[in-house]
């Protein structure tokens, strides 16, 4: 087993698996801003149960993830994040 499958072994628990993983990316059409802030928070809900949510966070941020929720984050949420930290 390579490190990078090592690392990434956290994905298999993450909570947001399945059909609902659809919600924590946005649709390929227009989201008008209500509707974005209910996906948001209906993902950032399952988030909330994730026994991975640390190790999806961090392996967001360590990637730059630049879409989607990721570890309880959105984009912007994950941006501001890192700039508190530097």
């Amino acid at each position: 087993m390579s490190i990078q499958s090592i690392e990434n072994t956290w994905q298999m628990k993450a909570a947001c698996r399945g059909p609902q993983a659809e919600i924590f990316f946005p649709p390929p059409h227009f989201e008008r801003k209500e509707e974005k802030l209910e996906r948001e928070n209906r993902a950032k809900g399952i988030c909330t149960t994730c026994s991975v949510q640390r190790a999806c966070l961090n392996y967001a941020i360590r990637i730059r993830e630049p879409h989607g929720i990721w570890g309880g984050l959105s984009e912007t949420e994950r941006k501001h994040a890192v700039n508190r930290l530097n």
